[in-house]
Formats: C-alpha cells, sequence, structure tokens
C-alpha cells in the first residue's frame, strides 16, 4: 500500500512539473514566426533564451518523478496518472492571461479529478517480462521513429491546424515511447547493475527519443492551433503507452469484470475531461500568441 501512494505521489509530482514546463516553454518561442515553428530558426532561439532553458528543467524534473513513479509501479498505472498535468497548467494558463477559470472548465477539472481517483483506488496490474523486452522496445522505438518522420514530411507541406495535428500526433507516439523505455531502463536501475545499464541500447534510445519528442513538441505548440495539438498530444502519450506497455512489456491489469467495467468508464471520461481542458488551455495559449504579437505590432 505505501509503495502504491508513493508511485502515485511521485507521478502526480511529475504531472506538476510537466504542466510548468510546458507553459513555461510555449511562452518562451511566442515571437518566432509561426512558419518557422519546424526550423533551425526555431532551435536557435530556443538555446538562448533562459526562460525556455526554465521551462526545460521543469520538464526534466517532471520527467524524473515519472522514472521514479516507473521504478516502483507499472506503466499500466503511471501513464494515466500524467494527464492531471492539465489540471495545474489550467490555473497557471489563466492566471497569465489575466482570467478566471470558467465553470465549464472547473466541471471538467472536477470530473477528470473523480476519475483519476477512481483510477488510482481501483487499478491493480501485474508486472510483466522486463528481462525479454529490451530489444522489442528499440525495435519499436525505430519503427516510431520512422512513422514520427513520416508525420513530419507530410506537416512540412501543411499549415495551421493539420501542421499542428500531424506535429501533436507524433509527440503523443514518442513521449509513449519514453515512457516503455524508461520503464525498462528503471527496472535495470533497480536491479542495480551499473554496467548492464551503461552497456544496454535502451538508455541511449531513450535519451535520442526523449530529445527529439521534446523539440517536436516545441514545433507542435507553435505550428498552429493548439486547440487541436494540445488534446491530440495529451490523449496519444498514455494511450500509446499502455498499449506498448501491454504487447510489449506484457503488463495487464489484475482485476475483476465489475471493476474493469467501472475502470473503463473512468478512462472514458479522463479522456473526454482531457480533451475539453486540453482544447481550453490551447485556446488560452493562442490567445496571449495573439496578445504579444500585437504589442510588437504597435
Amino acid at each position: 500500500m505505501l509503495q502504491h501512494a508513493v508511485v502515485v505521489a511521485a507521478a502526480l509530482a511529475g504531472a506538476v512539473f510537466a504542466a510548468i514546463g510546458i507553459v513555461v516553454r510555449q511562452r518562451a518561442t511566442m515571437d518566432v514566426p509561426r512558419d518557422q515553428g519546424v526550423s533551425t530558426v526555431m532551435i536557435s532561439t530556443l538555446l538562448r533564451r533562459r526562460l525556455w532553458w526554465a521551462g526545460t528543467a521543469s520538464a526534466v524534473t517532471g520527467y524524473a518523478f515519472q522514472a521514479v513513479a516507473l521504478a516502483y509501479g507499472s506503466l499500466l498505472l503511471v501513464a494515466p496518472l500524467m494527464v492531471s498535468a492539465l489540471l495545474f497548467a489550467l490555473p497557471l494558463s489563466a492566471r497569465l492571461a489575466h482570467r478566471r477559470v470558467s465553470r465549464a472548465e472547473w466541471g471538467w477539472a472536477v470530473v477528470l479529478t473523480v476519475a483519476l481517483g477512481v483510477f488510482v483506488a481501483l487499478a491493480r496490474t501485474k508486472p510483466g517480462d522486463y528481462e525479454g523486452s529490451e530489444l522489442p522496445a528499440v525495435i519499436v522505438a525505430g519503427i516510431s521513429l520512422l512513422f514520427v518522420a513520416g508525420c513530419l514530411l507530410v506537416a512540412m507541406r501543411l499549415s495551421n491546424w493539420r501542421r499542428a495535428i500531424l506535429l501533436a500526433v507524433g509527440v503523443g507516439v514518442l513521449f509513449g515511447v519514453v515512457a516503455v523505455l524508461t520503464k525498462l531502463v528503471m527496472h535495470i536501475v533497480r536491479e542495480g547493475s551499473m554496467l548492464r545499464l551503461l552497456t544496454t541500447p535502451v538508455l541511449y534510445v531513450v535519451i535520442a527519443v526523449g530529445v527529439i519528442a521534446t523539440l517536436l513538441q516545441q514545433s507542435a505548440f507553435h505550428a498552429g492551433s493548439l486547440r487541436a495539438s494540445v488534446p491530440a498530444m495529451l490523449v496519444l502519450e498514455p494511450v500509446v503507452a499502455v498499449l506498448l506497455g501491454e504487447v510489449v512489456l506484457g503488463e495487464h491489469l489484475a482485476v475483476t469484470k465489475p471493476v474493469a467495467v467501472v475502470l473503463a468508464i473512468a478512462v472514458g471520461a479522463m479522456a473526454a475531461a482531457t480533451i475539453a481542458l486540453g482544447r481550453d488551455e490551447g485556446a488560452w495559449e493562442e490567445e496571449l500568441e495573439a496578445t504579444a504579437k500585437t504589442r510588437r505590432g504597435s
């Protein structure tokens, strides 16, 4: 029971820092031209700004907490908890936009909170075969990078919400893969074998995929409609992580059929609330961008 509480607390702490990282990094590139959202211009702009580094430090801290949660808990439990980042991003964005959170948004926040509570209380998982999953996980990571490369090539030919959606799909897929690879890395860490950790390709693949996913996420934020991209990436990440957790790692839920039905309803409510809150978060970010552009033009 104590371990379960530690896992939940670490995952929620990860969500808090992830939310801060998302909001801060979005603001770091508001003045980058939208047509330069996937370019060296954006990257060079990011690297020169303390605000982006601060947001990145927060995101890395969030990832560290997520890794701790994955060290002691199942991917099937931790991944869905990460969508709670919206609960922390919502008031932060509202404050920066000098707006109040609406009743509808508070309503969806309550739905998400209750659904998360039900999920945490009822979800019980069985561990997978982590020893035999390293090679399949690396192969899946390679396939996902090829898929995302295809999304990026198509996105470069599009604009506005179409580009944003495709980039967001790539972000969701990559971060889902990062979660799977992180679970394997933390399994090795818990075994205490530093030699094995330094010689496994999983460690270096997760670093590479994480860096690519972070840069792609920044591009998705800046490419077009955040109302479309934010919900897409936030919903896809846990979906991909859970599916790969079952297929690649062999994790599974150990619950009765009635509990499984309740969990399915809770997950559905979480998805609906995430989409609704993600659209509102995106709308506020777009409003801030428009205000910033108006001030620069005046």
